[in-house]
């Protein structure tokens, strides 16, 4: 529940620190004096949007916390711990800062988060029933969700809504590959095409460097063999002189000298060596002289191989050496839109199992809103009834709608019917109801489903407008039993409704020629009757409105 509320620099508040109670807590004041002040602050607390103007003039920024005791709400303990922002004794506190500039920055548990998180988490904590609540009454959408919250299947809601999303999923990977089947089967053409082709050439990796080396080699054989025989000439076969007879006549004169200084005998070491190389050297010549083989038809086959390489790396805009990977990467592709058929068929197959899925979940969903309505049916009339309508008829009517009309939230047409006079058939709210009769059917929703949901503190803003007498002295029984639940705040103009809270605040505003002030306060019973009896009968207080008004309390 809410157990304190902190406003600094907000509108025409300076500071007020109001400590709050449980049960049904009414809040009453002068009007212009800024009844539901307290409740706009929460909300801005609570994530609404947030503009400059909403710091009072002069001041630099607004300041609005909220302390709430979590005693028993387990769900937003779980969403703190989640959200690694665990609650210390048993509380939750968020802050909400808004500069004179418009900027804001939010607060829970003292850590910063986003706005989102704080718009995520405020449900769980309050619910805020707003005076034009009844307009939005007429609204279809609004309809459903309050015999929704009334009926409190949430589970199934969910459960409709995953096989929802799943069917439109589905259905929308199937229209993305039926829109590109043209364009995919002339791609597949294509690519058929090429890979024939580069199967037919199957050129491996690697073999096109090779193929280049080849073919250089056979391209340039009789220079090649030339060379060779005349370098092996030159070292070792040249009659008059040779490499390898100069390096023997060298060793020779070197052997000679090292007789005589030994110092000279790594140099013979050297020559001996040189010469061994030079007689391998020459082996090596002939040896390779002997290997070549002057081929004109294979190196015709090469270069025609060669030619059809570099052909096909135009054609596929690659370097050669790269067609393989080329080949490889056109057969997988080949084969996911040859697939994509196959992969069109059971996606079709999977969003009919999910459209049947869907169906029977929402035909569970219908059924438990035919109960549920009857239920709310019934027990509207009898509160609207109270509510001085005593010929009054609620009913609900759900309806359940054809296949092309599926929603996330289900097949239902929900509407909400009303008769106010005997032997008139139930007819759209729109079409019968008055403002007042609107209002206290809205009322009766209201009491009624939110007596149905977990959120601990419910606020009641002005949702008595359009009733008197002995319809607000209901309305007050309605609200002062809903608050023996769960906490209630009700800001009301009206004594009958006043006087049953459990307790009450007053909001007072103060002027002067420079500055306007509010202020919030508790009021002890002497003070509740005397504001009673200010409700009762205007600023002229009697011992009469007195009366009337310590009555009012007596009874409630």
């Amino acid at each position: 529940m809410l157990q304190q509320l902190t406003i600094n620099n907000f509108a025409i508040v300076s500071h007020t620190d109001v400590e709050l109670k449980s049960g049904m807590t009414t809040i009453t004041g002068e009007t212009g004096a800024g009844k539901s002040i307290a409740i706009d602050a929460l909300g801005l607390c609570l994530g609404d949007r947030a503009d400059a103007s909403a710091v009072r003039p002069g001041a630099k920024k607004s300041d609005i916390s909220a302390r709430f005791g979590l005693t028993k709400n387990a769900a937003v303990h779980e969403w703190l711990e989640q959200h690694d922002l665990d609650a210390d004794d048993n509380e939750c506190i968020i802050r909400r800062v808004i500069s004179a500039e418009g900027r804001s920055r939010s607060y829970i548990n003292g850590q910063p988060v986003p706005l989102q998180q704080l718009k995520q988490l405020a449900p769980m904590l309050v619910s805020i029933h707003g005076q034009h609540a009844h307009q939005t009454l007429l609204k279809s959408d609004q309809q459903r969700l309050l015999l929704d919250r009334f009926a409190g299947h949430h589970s199934k809601l969910d459960t409709v809504a995953a096989s929802y999303q799943l069917w439109k999923k589905l259905g929308k990977q199937i229209h993305t590959l039926q829109e590109s089947q043209l364009q995919r089967e002339s791609r597949r053409q294509l690519l058929q095409y090429q890979v024939d082709e580069l199967d037919q050439f199957a050129l491996e990796e690697g073999e096109y460097e090779q193929i280049e080396q080849d073919h250089k080699r056979l391209f340039n054989g009789q220079s090649l063999l030339d060379g060779a025989n005349n370098a092996a000439h030159l070292l070792s076969e040249d009659e008059q002189v040779n490499a390898c007879q100069l390096v023997r006549q060298v060793l020779n004169q070197v052997i000679e000298l090292s007789e005589t200084d030994q110092k000279l005998a790594p140099v013979v070491s050297l020559l001996n060596d040189a010469q061994i190389q030079l007689e391998e050297a020459s082996h090596e010549l002939n040896a390779y002289s002997e290997s070549i083989e002057l081929d004109p038809s294979q190196l015709q086959q090469l270069d025609e191989r060669l030619s059809a390489a570099l052909q096909l790396a135009r054609k596929h805009q690659v370097n050669p050496n790269h067609l393989p990977q080329q080949h490889k990467e056109l057969v997988e592709e080949l084969a996911e839109l040859t697939g994509a058929d196959d992969q069109l068929e059971a996606l079709q197959q999977e969003q009919q199992i999910a459209w049947q899925e869907y169906c029977d979940e929402s035909d569970v969903l219908h059924q438990l809103r035919l109960t549920a309505a009857a239920q709310l049916s019934e027990q509207v009339t009898l509160a609207i009834r109270e509510l001085n309508m005593p010929k009054g008829l609620f009913s609900v009517e759900c309806v359940s709608l054809k296949n092309d009309k599926a929603a996330v939230h289900g097949r239902d047409e929900i509407q909400f019917l009303v008769s106010t006079n005997p032997g008139q058939q139930p007819q759209p709210l729109s079409k019968v109801a008055s403002g007042g009769e609107l209002s206290r059917i809205s009322l009766a929703l209201q009491v009624l489903t939110s007596n149905q949901q977990a959120t601990p503190t419910l606020i009641f803003d002005e949702v008595d407008v359009g009733i008197s007498g002995q319809t607000a002295a209901i309305v007050g029984k309605l609200l002062r039993k809903l608050g023996e639940e769960c906490q209630v705040m009700c800001v009301t103009h009206l004594p009958q409704v006043a006087a049953c809270g459990h307790q009450q605040l007053n909001v007072a505003k103060f002027s002067d020629d420079e500055m306007t002030d509010t202020n919030i306060h508790w009021l002890a019973d002497d003070q509740r009757i005397n504001e009673l009896a200010r409700m009762l009968g205007g600023d002229t207080i009697t011992e009469h409105t007195r009366a009337n008004a310590q009555e009012l309390l007596l009874t409630a």
